[in-house]
């Protein structure tokens, strides 16, 4: 067997190990050495995982005009092509939960999903050191920058039930500067409660604080996040691990738009959170639902806009290999097309369909049937021309998507 001297630089440095016949084979080998004792670097690196995906898609939107697209969250852009969404990789250290210890997280995304997702600001999409205290059940803390805890959805689209993401998380903050601890309270009900520089994810800045109009910001105003996790126990027959979910956020928001998308004063936001994901008495049929509800003040104490969605989801795994998802949604609230720059309506209805197949070892492969209705008799979709580009004014109600989507976990 012929081995490079690369990998026999490795061996003899003692970062691999190669068999006895091996070395035997290799002309002019070194004869085969004590067992390598172990290297600083590498015992520190030696739970040290690396992970990530590759994500993909291809859409088609039938009917001519796709100047104003549906403003839910990484729709624009995308019509009527191939896209390369996201590229995420994670390298992690878990703690050790038994005792005090530590690990980390550095994550990085890029592409035009991970755009979406940090604002623009950076490609790091989480990093934090991550700190257990052996105290009571223990503690679990994040001190950096970590993922919302709120929401139905993930912006990692492989754990989500659709490719497409719902009018819910389009509106939600995606991660948090801050610090925020975990405790199981008993094994089955658990909290999560932290403080943060923003409530909003904000762009171009992972450590903002200011209102974005440049003014002072008052040092000792932080914001507060926290979610209520309730785990169905094993006594609970069928519905065993079944989640219900609660949550609250209040405090800075930053900086807000009108209906018309011109910035207004500086805002305190709040958000209530209330989701659940139910097995059933059917094999491989479970249920989930999800209420999000924003609000915003603005200095003074006026009422800014606000938002809410319903969502009910319907997951049932027809084979082993083959699942089928669906959503069906409803959102009213002030400007909601003014995310992504197209004209506002205040309701929308939304039906969305998924086959999701696992063909390939690693492979998430799905194929997806999307319908957004303006229920509010406006007409906000469509237009001919490319977005921003002086394209024509918006003629339709509904906007219909088709989409395949791909993607490769490492």
């Amino acid at each position: 067997m012929k081995v490079n001297k690369w990998t026999l630089g490795l061996a003899a440095l003692g970062l691999i190990t190669l068999a006895p016949a091996v070395l035997a084979q290799t002309t002019n080998a070194p004869a085969p050495a004590p067992a390598p004792v172990p290297i600083p670097l590498l015992t520190s690196l030696s739970a040290t995982t690396l992970s990530g995906y590759v994500d993909t898609s291809a859409v088609w939107n039938p009917g001519t005009g796709n100047a104003h697209p549906a403003a839910y969250a990484f729709n624009a852009g995308k019509q009527d092509g191939f896209n390369l969404d996201q590229m995420d990789v994670r390298i992690a250290h878990p703690q050790d939960e038994t005792g005090w210890s530590a690990g980390y997280v550095a994550e990085i995304s890029v592409g035009p999903d991970a755009i979406g997702i940090d604002a623009g600001a950076y490609p790091i999409r989480q990093a934090y050191v991550a700190l257990h205290m052996p105290v009571g059940n223990g503690i679990d803390w994040q001190l950096g920058r970590w993922d919302n805890v709120l929401g139905y959805e993930s912006s990692d689209s492989y754990k989500n039930p659709n490719f497409s993401r719902s009018w819910g998380y389009s509106f939600e903050p995606t991660e948090h500067t801050g610090l925020i601890g975990s405790y199981n309270i008993t094994p089955a009900l658990n909290i999560q409660l932290g403080v943060a520089d923003t409530v909003q994810t904000e762009a171009g800045s992972i450590n903002a604080r200011n209102d974005g109009f440049g003014s002072e910001y008052v040092e000792s105003k932080k914001s507060i996040i926290s979610l209520l996790t309730f785990t169905a126990p094993d006594s609970w027959g069928s519905f065993k691990g079944s989640a219900f979910y609660a949550g609250f956020d209040l405090g800075e928001g930053g900086a807000t738009v009108d209906t018309y998308g011109a910035p207004v004063a500086p805002h305190d936001r709040s958000e209530l959170y209330l989701g659940a994901t139910i097995n059933t008495l059917v094999t491989g049929l479970t249920f989930g639902g999800a209420w999000d509800s924003i609000e915003h003040t603005d200095v003074g104490g006026t009422d800014g806009d606000y938002f809410q969605a319903f969502a009910g989801y319907l997951s049932y795994k027809i084979t082993d290999k083959l699942t089928f998802n669906g959503r069906a949604e409803y959102a009213d609230g002030l400007a909601l097309g003014v995310a992504q720059g197209v004209p506002t309506f205040n309701k929308v209805i939304a039906l969305t369909g998924t086959l999701q197949y696992d063909l390939w070892a690693n492979v998430i492969s799905r194929l997806e049937l999307r319908w957004d209705h303006a229920a509010d008799g406006t007409t906000p979709f469509g237009g001919v021309g490319a977005p921003g580009s002086g394209a024509s004014a918006p003629s339709k109600k509904n906007e219909v998507m088709i989409a395949a989507n791909v993607i490769y976990k490492f």
